[in-house]
């Protein structure tokens, strides 16, 4: 279960492709979204069994009724594929973190159940709530120890999120295995001026009225969007706006309020919404972007965040303008400016040094692009991913130097 439908989602797209070429057979269950798919775009025969979502939650009683929705709908879904076929194993991904009902089933049948920890829920409530309730924050807790409890392996997206699965969660180390989000090599178009593996530089297209500086992402609460619309506002004071422009890519709740706040700071003519795009989209705009920023505030759920967005900003060889957090700088290391707070008079400084800077953008472009080359391309994780499918469910051990491809179906995953 993703909490999303499955089509906006890029990691359970990749970990799905990465199935297939493997010889695995998989399908999802997963909200449904706008378009009524049946296979999962960029897979070959992966299908898409989705359910209505009617509820949406915004209070805590609605997200009970949203929660329980989810489970009763991926249940029902689970149960409707087993008598139909063989369901070997099953992964869920968070949140909701109600799925350890679904894991005790498969446990039940002596089959493998992985969780896959996308969110940490209890921070994410206490993010969001302001004032958490006690008792709905020990729920969340509860569920979430349950759910690496009951997993026979659980997924980490990165060390911080491994390190609380083996601390707050009394998991083992053999049984967390780091599988990092981030785009494949073949999915990303170097940026300009980054050098490609050959360390040739790439030819810089003719310069653009404005330079980019690009925040691409979800647009929540907890997100912080609204300090770079008045980053724009204070760049404008800094440097004027005939030479840049602010480029928001992507959707969420606090949209239409961050359209107000552009409209009400005066920079609507410096700030463009660009809505959700697809990832060509996404891909096109980072390469012709000169800056990107990560506006996350400070917290402990944020220190313990890699944000996919980082990723996909250093793949490009796109400098980053990030507040300094703890997983932030483990991703981007000196591909990024950091700015200890995040208050928009913070970032307008930092952005107005960098693009004023060519040469040190450069710099960290390309820092930016070997660091995803060498290390945190999905090339590189999808071998310990697909390491841990064969040790669940082949015996025989395989060379996880390339990972296979191929048609063949040895045994149905279902990633929840």
């Amino acid at each position: 279960m993703v909490n999303l439908p499955a089509e906006r989602d890029r990691r359970v797209i990749r970990e799905c492709q990465a199935l297939e070429a493997a010889g695995y057979r998989a399908s999802v269950i997963c909200p449904r979204g706008p378009r009524p798919l049946r296979v999962l775009p960029g897979t070959t025969g992966t299908r898409i069994h989705s359910f209505p979502q009617p509820l949406a939650g915004k209070g805590v009683l609605s997200f009970a009724a949203e929660f329980a929705w989810a489970l009763v709908a991926v249940a029902a879904r689970l149960l409707g594929l087993m008598l139909r076929t063989r369901v070997d194993a099953v992964q869920a991904c968070n949140p909701p973190d109600v799925f350890w009902l679904v894991g005790l089933l498969m446990r039940a049948l002596g089959r493998p159940f992985v969780f896959d920890h996308h969110d940490l829920s209890p921070e994410l409530y206490e993010c969001k709530a302001g004032q958490p309730r006690p008792a709905v924050l020990w729920m969340l807790r509860l569920f979430e120890r349950l759910s690496w409890r009951t997993a026979t392996a659980v997924v980490a997206t990165n060390e911080s999120f491994r390190e609380l699965a083996m601390g707050r969660g009394g998991c083992p180390p053999e049984k967390v295995v780091v599988v990092r989000n981030g785009p494949a090599l073949a999915e990303v178009r170097r940026g300009h001026g980054t050098p490609d593996e050959a360390g040739r530089r790439q030819p810089t297209p003719p310069a653009e009225p404005r330079q980019k500086v690009v925040y691409v992402g979800v647009i929540n609460p907890q997100d912080n969007v609204e300090a770079t619309v008045l980053a724009a506002e204070r760049l404008a004071g800094l440097r004027g706006t005939g030479d840049w422009e602010l480029v928001v890519a992507g959707d969420g709740e606090s949209m239409p309020e961050l359209r107000r706040l552009a409209t009400e700071r005066g920079v609507d003519d410096v700030v463009r919404f660009t809505g959700w795009l697809e990832a060509e989209e996404v891909d096109a705009l980072l390469c012709s972007a000169s800056i990107a920023i990560q506006p996350d505030r400070p917290s402990r759920m944020a220190e313990m965040y890699t944000m996919a967005k980082t990723v996909e900003y250093v793949a490009r060889g796109v400098p980053v303008v990030a507040v300094d957090l703890l997983e932030t700088r483990r991703t981007a290391e000196a591909a990024a400016s950091y700015v200890e707070h995040g208050s928009p008079d913070e970032f307008a400084k930092a952005i107005d040094q960098l693009l004023s800077d060519e040469r040190t953008r450069a710099v960290m472009g390309a820092i930016g692009r070997q660091r995803f080359v060498d290390e945190l391309a999905w090339d590189h994780q999808v071998k310990s991913y697909i390491r841990l499918w064969d040790r669940l469910l082949r015996p025989s051990p395989r060379d996880y130097n390339e990972v296979p491809h191929g048609n063949g179906a040895d045994a149905a995953r279902l990633p929840i």
